[in-house]
C-alpha cells in the first residue's frame, strides 16, 4: 500500500483517533495529579492569634497544618498580655496553603527604661517634643518666677526632683517647673548703682 492510500486509510484514521484518546488520557490524569500534589482547591485560613501565647498560637496552628516563625519581642503595648501575640504575617484571613509559615511578633514582658534628656533651660515647646519622642509623656506644668517665660527649670517625677540621665520608664509622666517670664530689670535699681559705682570711682 502507498504511502497515499495508507494516509487517507481508514486504519489510518483509527490510529489518530486511539493516538488522541490516549493523549487526553495522559493529560487528564496529569492535571488531575498536579493539583492532588499542590493541594489545589484546599486552601487554609489563616487564624487570628492575636493576643495569645506562643504556646497557644502553635497548638492552633498545627492543628490546621500550619507552622509558626517568631520574629520578634516588639515595645510593650498594656492592651496585650505579656508575651502575646501582637502582630502576624499572613493576616488573619489569608487563604495559604498547608504547612505555611506564620511570622509573629510578641509583646515584651514590660515597659522599657530611657535616659532622661537635658531639658533645662529649653523651651517648653522644645521639651514636649523631645519627651514624647522618647516614650515620655508631660505631666503637671507649674510656674515659678524667672526672666525666660515658659523656660524649663526643674524636672520632677511623682514630685520628686529628677536630673538629666537618670532611667525612667517609658510611659511615666515628667512635671515640668517652668519660667513665668514675670521677673523684669528695676531700672531705677540700675540707674542707682550705676550711680554708686560711679561715686567709687570717683573717691579713689
Amino acid at each position: 500500500m502507498s504511502l497515499r492510500k495508507y494516509l487517507t486509510s481508514k486504519v489510518f484514521f483509527r490510529q489518530v483517533l486511539v493516538a488522541l484518546g490516549i493523549v487526553a488520557v495522559l493529560a487528564f490524569v496529569f492535571f488531575n495529579m498536579l493539583s492532588y500534589i499542590t493541594n489545589h482547591g484546599q486552601e487554609i485560613t489563616v487564624p487570628n492569634l492575636s493576643k495569645l501565647s506562643v504556646e497557644q498560637a502553635e497548638e492552633k496552628l498545627e492543628s490546621l497544618d500550619l507552622d509558626y516563625v517568631l520574629l520578634d519581642t516588639l515595645d510593650f503595648k498594656k492592651e496585650f498580655p505579656k508575651y502575646g501575640v501582637v502582630e502576624q504575617d499572613p493576616k488573619p484571613g489569608s487563604k495559604v496553603k498547608a504547612n505555611r509559615k506564620v511570622y509573629i511578633k510578641i509583646n515584651s514582658d514590660g515597659y522599657a527604661y530611657v535616659t532622661l534628656p537635658d531639658l533645662i533651660e529649653k523651651t517648653y515647646r522644645q521639651a514636649e517634643p523631645t519627651l514624647k519622642s522618647i516614650g515620655l509623656e508631660i505631666g503637671t506644668i507649674t510656674y515659678k518666677p524667672y526672666l525666660g517665660k515658659d523656660m524649663v527649670l526643674e524636672m520632677k517625677q511623682n514630685g520628686i526632683p529628677v536630673k538629666p540621665g537618670a532611667k525612667i520608664m517609658k510611659t511615666s509622666k515628667i512635671d515640668l517647673v517652668l519660667g513665668d517670664g514675670k521677673i523684669a530689670f528695676d531700672e531705677t535699681e540700675i540707674d542707682s548703682l550705676m550711680q554708686r559705682e560711679d561715686l567709687e570711682q570717683a573717691d579713689e
